[in-house]
């Protein structure tokens, strides 16, 4: 008897779970409308055992053409959202960006490799306002021509470090682009990286936002509890690297901050970003409210610093040497441009960048060709909403494809070629910039600074170097093939 009753009591506890459900559910979405299309998966775990583990860019991208645009789906009980055109970035993004600007929790990158200071993950509201603020005023495009002196001396170095050792390219890019950071940042200078302790830091941290700064590339993305699951038992490798990647990022983000604050101390500080970010803030600065505060704004503004302006940059200008070597008559064509209009006799110059329009294509098609973040940063909602006939519940995350929206057949013919010609032949073709640097209110606040080392080095190098294909020992070329990496930055 006591079980028959017991058997009831369970079963009126479920049939009320399924009514107030129900009655929830039609409060949220009243007209009963359909979310948008998208695999479907098991019961609570939706599709993770469905998701791709590498490019997953390219998986979506080829879902789409299965399920439109906008595809959505379920994992672990988070809805995702991944928006595969310009169109769906633009209307959702950009024109609803106050709903559509928040972060999703990254138990991984965010917590147990300790990224808070990096404020293009933080939530949104008043803490990241503020960052942004500071981060703007020192790279907005009315301010970054403070820093050319510094950008041309560092890539005149690194000119010479080329002629020296060319086989060593890819290291001389990242190191130039780690110097010119740690110089405009921190007033720091750095020796060659093979010696530096910075750049190791700097690299040691980049790897782990490589590793888990797509959501769900760990695990414990999904299920946020296993953070507390013990290293040493088995499946818990993920703590292993949650470790290092901590370790490096308070070793680079605390140490040299305090090496900025002790050269203040000392009057032996060169001029800085970070070091100007302290004095003003020392000094009272609008809504910052405590000396704490602003010490935390000026550590994490130096810190993302380095991320938006060094490691992304440096991945794009890999993506040109590639490119050049890869279509030699390109090459040429710029060549002759910067011969016609600057000469034998002094190297490119930021006042000439309007003049080199074939330069600029170059550029735009590099950024295009090579998304260097194909997958962006996600987004969240973070309430209900309706849109062109479906229904996005709140706290679903939301993805740009930029990939997918940089190799859209319908805008670029022929989209896997490199051909700056297109922007030539269509002028109104949209920049990359629409995708490769983010959407809405997170769009990257570095791109500026960006840029402008972009063209700095690129036109320098084809000013004095040609860039070929390497040889093997039969003295044969080694063709080349384009392969971007998986992870966060490809």
């Amino acid at each position: 008897m006591e079980s028959r009753q017991y058997l009831s009591f369970v079963g009126l506890l479920v049939a009320l779970f399924v009514v107030v459900k129900s009655l929830r559910n039609h409060k949220r979405n009243p007209r009963h409308l359909p979310c948008p299309p998208g695999p479907k998966g098991w019961p609570w775990i939706g599709i993770l055992f469905q998701l791709p583990q590498k490019q997953v860019w390219l998986a979506h991208n080829q879902w789409s053409k299965s399920y439109g645009d906008m595809i959505f789906y379920s994992v672990m009980g988070t809805n995702f959202l991944v928006l595969n055109s310009n169109k769906r970035t633009n209307d959702l993004l950009e024109d609803r960006s106050a709903n559509y600007s928040d972060r999703i929790r990254m138990p991984m990158l965010v917590e147990l490799m300790n990224w808070r200071y990096n404020f293009a993950f933080m939530r949104y509201g008043p803490v990241w306002r503020k960052h942004r603020k500071a981060f703007h005023e020192h790279f907005n495009p009315s301010v970054i021509g403070k820093y050319d002196q510094i950008q041309l001396v560092h890539i005149r170095r690194f000119l010479g470090q080329l002629l020296h050792s060319p086989q060593n390219f890819l290291h001389h890019i990242n190191f130039v682009f780690a110097a010119i950071i740690m110089d405009a940042v921190y007033g720091v200078q750095i020796e060659d990286s093979d010696k530096d302790p910075h750049v190791d830091t700097i690299a040691a941290a980049l790897g782990g936002l490589a590793k888990a700064g797509v959501p769900g590339s760990y695990l414990v993305d999904h299920i946020p509890i296993l953070k507390y699951y013990p290293g040493w038992l088995p499946g818990g490798g993920f703590q292993k690297d949650g470790a290092e990647g901590r370790e490096a990022t308070e070793r680079y983000a605390v140490q040299t901050f305090n090496q900025v604050k002790e050269a203040l101390r000392s009057g032996t500080a060169r001029p800085s970003v970070v070091g100007s970010l302290i004095e003003n803030f020392t000094g009272g600065h609008g809504d910052v409210s405590s000396q704490a505060e602003a010490n935390m704004i000026a550590k994490n503004v130096g810190a993302i610093a380095y991320v938006a302006g060094a490691d992304t940059t440096a991945s794009a200008v890999q993506a040109f040497f590639l490119a050049m070597a890869m279509h030699p008559e390109i090459q040429k064509k710029a060549q002759a441009e910067i011969d016609s209009v600057i000469g034998p006799g002094r190297l490119p110059e930021f006042s000439d960048k309007p003049l080199l329009p074939y330069i600029d294509a170059v550029l735009k098609e590099t950024m295009r060709w090579h998304t260097v973040v194909p997958f962006g940063v996600a987004h969240m909602s973070t309430e209900d909403d309706e849109y062109d006939g479906y229904f996005i519940p709140g706290g679903t995350v939301v993805m740009g494809n930029s990939w997918s929206i940089l190799n859209d057949p319908a805008v670029f013919e022929n989209p896997s070629a490199f051909n700056p010609d297109r922007y030539f032949k269509n002028p109104n073709l949209r920049h990359p910039h629409e995708a490769a640097f983010g959407y809405g209110r997170r769009i990257c606040p570095g791109r500026f600074f960006s840029d402008h080392n972009l063209f700095a080095i690129t036109s320098s190098v084809l000013s004095v170097f040609d860039i070929l294909p390497a040889i093997d020992d039969k003295g044969n070329t080694i063709p080349l093939k384009y392969e971007p990496t998986s992870g966060f930055i490809s």
